[in-house]
């Protein structure tokens, strides 16, 4: 059997196992989110504690971040993948368990721990099995994994909340990712990806010094206010704001996640069809985030929404124009520093998105307590334009510096088998 062959054919089937990590998750982490009610309710919870309890999450999961990227590029994909999904399992299982304000927090920072390896993970699949062109697109389909996991929490932990108690979800979640596990360990073996070369001596410190890294991470942190937004909040805004119940709210809360799903695979799709006629990766990204910044700026009138089906209309927009950013964000590491350190790339990105998440879930909490939604929106509706800027900025300083512009830097790695020749810039 020629390995290099089969991972060639069956990539995207091989990345579709891999993406059900991603759907596993974020079905883990948001579960909480869908069942923030009736934790709230038992362990009598104010808006501000909730956020804390994020916040519990998201200090971890932005503090070892880089360290898994470094963990995952040295050990491999699969072993790597396979302790995170490993470890975040049991921690969504103990969630089941905790009977207090304490407990829950502990769990929710071990489940933040070991999640931090799950997206750099996936940036590492992706570069490993996907042509160049097909990345942005290849983060489009791990974005159908988060859509989907989030898509899935609302039946699954509604459902077994109603039928079972609340704790039950989030045993039944744990227990399905260590059902994965050996599932992608046989898919890995029957079409192993080509072996990427070991980082060059001094790479990565090279990379640390360089601006890019940095403007990434910025842009990224800014763009990911309004993803952040609705991966946490959006029940406990329909509850809140239109007065629902749990199962009311359930009705609605599955869609903007549907929609993310549609927003990534089409950010992903335009910067693919710009990059296939002739446009440079970075630039093409670039484009996409900035037609989805645009968009973004609808999550401001939210709070004008008369009826609960155009409050699921704005959020279901703002979340697709979010996850459509996201995708391309993610690519332009990919792009710009190659296949050997991919993860560690990207994992500086995963460490800005928990970073400002775990900034913005307290005082998120505090100020719907005191003032309700609309101030969080009206920052959400200009953060990824804020991100585009610095992007933009950066790309200005370099120039006027004589350097090589942000926006034309392609990393010198050589196209993967299969794919066309192409000028290395």
């Amino acid at each position: 059997m020629n390995h290099s062959t089969d991972a060639a054919r069956f990539r995207w089937l091989v990345l579709a196992v891999f993406v059900l990590s991603t759907a596993i998750n974020y079905l883990d982490r948001t579960t909480l989110a869908q069942l923030a009610a009736p934790i709230s309710d038992e362990f009598h919870l104010s808006n501000a504690q909730y956020g804390l309890v994020q916040t519990a999450f998201f200090i971890p999961y932005a503090a070892t971040a880089t360290f898994a990227g470094l963990l995952i590029d040295n050990i491999g994909l699969n072993w790597a993948a396979s302790l995170a999904v490993g470890l975040w399992s049991l921690a969504g299982i103990a969630t089941g368990f905790s009977r207090g304000l304490v407990a829950l927090v502990v769990c929710r920072a071990v489940l933040g721990l070991a999640e931090a390896g799950g997206i750099p993970a996936a940036a590492k699949a992706i570069h490993q099995y996907l042509r160049p062109a097909e990345r942005s697109l290849g983060n489009a389909v791990n974005q159908m994994g988060v859509s989907f996991g989030i898509m899935a929490a609302t039946p699954l932990a509604t459902g077994m909340a109603l039928w079972k108690g609340w704790r039950s979800a989030f045993i039944v979640t744990g227990l399905l990712g260590l059902l994965w596990i050996p599932l992608w360990n046989l898919v890995a073996r029957v079409a192993p990806a080509a072996p990427l070369p070991k980082p060059e001596a001094g790479s990565r410190t090279a990379m640390l010094l360089d601006r890019r890294l940095w403007t990434f991470m910025v842009a990224n942190a800014l763009s990911m206010v309004g993803y952040s937004l609705w991966t946490v909040w959006t029940p406990k805004y329909f509850m809140k704001v239109h007065h629902l119940t749990l199962a009311e709210a359930a009705w609605y809360t599955w869609i903007p996640p549907l929609c993310a799903l549609l927003g990534g695979i089409a950010g992903g799709w335009l910067s693919l069809r710009l990059v296939d006629r002739g446009v440079p990766a970075l630039p093409a990204r670039f484009r996409v985030c900035l037609l989805a910044a645009g968009i973004s700026l609808v999550t401001a009138l939210l709070p004008f929404a008369p009826h609960p089906a155009w409050t699921c209309a704005g959020i279901s927009l703002s979340f697709a124009a979010v996850a459509a950013f996201s995708v391309n964000m993610y690519s332009m590491p990919l792009d710009a520093f190659g296949g050997a350190r991919a993860a560690f790339a990207v994992s500086f990105l995963t460490a800005s998105a928990g970073a400002i998440a775990a900034t913005i879930s307290y005082p998120i909490g505090k100020i719907v307590d005191l003032w309700g939604y609309a101030p969080v929106t009206s920052v959400a509706a200009v953060t990824p334009l804020a991100a585009c800027a610095v992007l933009w900025g950066a790309k200005s300083i370099r120039e006027s510096r004589g350097a090589d512009p942000l926006f034309r830097g392609w990393s010198t790695e050589r196209p993967s088998a299969g794919s066309p020749p192409r000028t290395v810039r």
